[in-house]
């Protein structure tokens, strides 16, 4: 306590030389150090809560209807650089409908009038203020100005706004539901369970023949091993030839290829046209041939001339073969013989006629 009065004393000196040759009591000193105590306590909580006693620097002033349970010293930005804090919460009426919040900026900002306060709630930290820059560049907001606000709907908010309609159906839907389960129940009697328990029974037997069968497959697939093996390897030794070969294929198909472009280079129309013309005409011929008026036409049609080159040909054979057995009858060189006066013949001799 000692202590205490002895740092008053020179407190006072320190203030004012004069109060050191003043006389006071000790019950005067002790109450003016406890008006101290109190007045440093009050200033220490004020400053712990970003207040100061003597209102200096630049207010803004905001009206909410809902503050979202902001509280005093909360942060204020502007594009998400803190210009200040909360100064004061106060309701303007009764009926807490308009709320005032004071604003107090850290620096003189040129703040466009047509700015916009809104509150942002967090889910991890307490909500702040958020001021939008308006696009006036002429008129700022001045010191005791008030801003203004809108009402952003925050992230709980939204949902809860999205949740409580899927609530609602979702309460309807289980209440259909039940009416469902209660109605499926009446429904069940003791036969309707009984044909249900035949019904899972004969799903059990049909799994069971559904597993024996399946064992018969693989037994079967089992079987076909080796001869899938062996066609696998048929196959391998095919593509192996194919590889082997592949010079020969090439070669193959660039004859090939050379062929059907010599075949291309062709005039076939040509030929075509050609072949076609030698037809015309052969066609002409055996026209004229199967004509009975002509030369070869007559021949090969009349009888009368066929007789006739027949007959021809058998008298110049008879001559032919006269004139070898008696040519004297014909020729007569010697002087003095005599005139061949024998039959002369009536037919060909027969080596004449032999073919």
């Amino acid at each position: 306590m000692l202590e205490c009065m002895r740092f008053f004393n020179q407190w006072l000196t320190i203030l004012n030389p004069r109060f050191a040759t003043m006389k006071f009591n000790n019950e005067t000193k002790v109450g003016l150090l406890a008006v101290m105590a109190i007045g440093l306590l009050i200033l220490g909580f004020n400053f712990l809560k970003g207040k100061s006693v003597f209102k200096t620097g630049n207010y803004l002033f905001a009206k909410y209807s809902n503050t979202k349970e902001i509280t005093v010293s909360n942060a204020v930005f502007i594009n998400g650089f803190k210009v200040g804090a909360v100064y004061d919460i106060d309701n303007v009426d009764a009926d807490v409908k308009d709320i005032l919040v004071t604003i107090k900026l850290n620096d003189k900002y040129r703040i466009p009038k047509n700015s916009i306060a809104t509150i942002k709630e967090s889910a991890l930290s307490s909500p702040t203020i958020e001021i939008i820059l308006g696009d006036d560049r002429q008129n700022f907001l001045a010191t005791g100005d008030t801003i203004h606000t809108s009402n952003a709907e925050g992230l709980f908010s939204s949902l809860s706004s999205k949740i409580a309609p899927v609530g609602d159906q979702l309460k309807e839907t289980l209440h259909s539901l039940d009416s469902v389960l209660k109605n499926a129940n009446s429904l069940l009697d003791a036969r309707a369970k009984t044909d249900i328990q035949q019904s899972i029974a004969n799903v059990n037997k049909a799994t069971a023949s559904l597993l024996v069968s399946s064992a018969q497959i693989q037994a079967l697939l089992n079987a076909q091993t080796g001869a899938l093996g062996q066609t696998l390897n048929n196959v391998n030794s095919f593509t192996k030839n194919l590889a082997d070969n592949n010079q020969k294929i090439n070669r193959m198909m660039s004859n090939v290829e050379k062929t059907t472009e010599n075949f291309a280079k062709t005039d076939i129309d040509g030929t075509v046209a050609s072949l076609k013309n030698a037809v015309e005409k052969l066609n002409g011929i055996l026209e004229a041939v199967n004509a009975k008026d002509g030369t070869i036409g007559l021949l090969l049609n009349d009888k009368v001339l066929y007789n006739n080159l027949t007959n021809t040909v058998r008298s110049a054979n008879i001559l032919i073969d006269d004139l070898k057995v008696h040519p004297k009858r014909y020729v007569n060189v010697s002087v003095f013989g005599k005139k061949d006066r024998s039959t002369p013949l009536k037919a060909p001799l027969n080596e004449t006629t032999k073919p």
